[in-house]
């Protein structure tokens, strides 16, 4: 079974920058789209980024285009997502999942969840 497990969110100051990693593990890692997928309190949760299995595609949410940007290295079964200019309105929980085929980027796309990492961007 597919296991997706966040780290390395936290309280970072505007401007500031972060990087969220995923480590995926139970199935081979190439076969899935990958996605971040971000809920605030009292708002619908939205993808943020999404990257196909292969890595050469990917997709951004307007609102954090030319901000973040998403990686993933097969090899070590770990996505990556570049978090830079934070801004108060990207605090939320970040979730990492998965998904058979990249498509929308959106979360009815995906069927495996990470149990989500706090972002909180505040001074």
């Amino acid at each position: 079974q597919l296991q997706l497990v966040e780290s390395g969110g936290g309280l970072v100051q505007p401007g500031g920058s972060l990087r969220l990693s995923c480590l995926v593990s139970g199935l081979t890692l190439q076969r899935y789209a990958i996605g971040w997928v971000r809920h605030a309190p009292g708002k619908e949760r939205e993808g943020v980024s999404c990257i196909s299995s292969s890595g050469y595609l990917t997709k951004y949410a307007d609102s954090v285009k030319d901000r973040f940007i998403i990686s993933r290295d097969n090899g070590k079964n770990m996505v990556y997502l570049q978090m830079t200019s934070l801004k108060p309105e990207d605090t939320a929980v970040y979730y990492c999942a998965a998904a058979a085929v990249f498509t929308q980027c959106v979360p009815q796309d995906y069927t495996n969840w990470g149990q989500g990492t706090q972002v909180t961007v505040s001074s």
